[in-house]
């Protein structure tokens, strides 16, 4: 018996329909179907937890959505090791590889074990404030300090390990994983970097400097940002999800998380996915 939990889209509709349709199944196969409190959705035979539990209460995550559910399901079930499976509601599908049609077929191959599970480098990030415990927080794709309602350049101080990076003006600065490097840092003009690998990419947004270019470090390593004595208005993002004012004074530094998400991959590799989604040229028949 395996508990397989379920975690949707947010707007539920063609999530919720799927989900109806798979409950019933996993426990004709004698599996346990768990979903959270906060998605609000119930059939009949699943199990209701809150979401902050659902690392715990599953042995395997399934991803009824887009790549941003899956930004929620890695917050959920990473640091308890949980495999997640992503079926593709949504538009780009580069976390999500399997088809809604293929739902059954894909979960099934997934409890018996026919899929390879990628390892995906996450970031722990730590923001610190003078006379206020740290607040840490995980990301997949990336963390981002910008201008939150005026368009005016951030000054950040940017310092890896114990070196002086670089002062940089721009409209603000993402750090991303690999797997964010095709996010938020390749639309400012990042680099695309293969998900195995281990490391950060910094990737000024608009800098004022034009050599300030992306910059891919060690994931070992530990980035550290301060602002700039003036900077009024900045936030700090991490995978769009969590949010918080950043002031002078405050610092957040952020390093490779110690676990990993656990990503059930699909017979499409990471350049066929490119291909696909990004509409690069195909090979010729020779």
């Amino acid at each position: 018996m395996t508990r397989i939990g379920f975690i949707l889209k947010p707007d539920k509709s063609h999530a919720g329909v799927l989900l109806e349709d798979l409950v019933p199944w996993v426990r004709t196969l004698g599996h346990v179907p768990v979903v959270t409190t906060e998605d609000q959705v119930g059939p009949a035979g699943v199990e209701i937890v809150p979401e902050d539990e659902l690392g715990a209460a599953c042995d395997i995550a399934v991803v009824l959505g887009g790549d941003g559910t899956m930004l929620r399901a890695a917050r959920l079930v990473a640091d308890a090791g949980r495999p997640v499976l992503g079926i593709n509601l949504g538009q780009l599908g580069f976390l999500t590889g399997f088809p809604a049609k293929e739902a059954r077929a894909s979960i099934q191959a997934a409890l018996q074990g026919q899929f390879p599970i990628s390892e995906r480098t996450r970031l722990e990030v730590k923001f610190m404030r003078a006379g206020a415990p740290p607040v840490v927080r995980t990301a997949l794709n990336d963390a981002v300090i910008h201008q939150g309602a005026m368009a005016r350049l951030v000054e950040l101080e940017a310092y890896l390990d114990s070196q002086f990076i670089a002062a940089y003006k721009a409209d603000g600065l993402i750090i991303s994983t690999p797997t964010g490097s095709t996010a938020y840092s390749m639309a400012a003009g990042g680099p695309i970097v293969v998900p195995g690998l281990h490391a950060m990419i910094i990737s000024p947004i608009c800098a004022h400097a034009l050599t300030n270019r992306p910059l891919v470090v060690p994931g070992n390593s530990q980035i550290r940002l301060a602002l700039g004595t003036d900077a009024r208005g900045v936030v700090l993002t991490v995978d769009g999800q969590w949010a918080h004012s950043f002031m002078p004074g405050d610092s957040v530094t952020m390093t490779a998380a110690i676990t990993p998400l656990r990503l059930f991959q699909s017979d499409k590799s990471f350049f066929d996915i490119m291909r696909d989604k990004l509409h690069w040229g195909v090979r010729s028949e020779r």
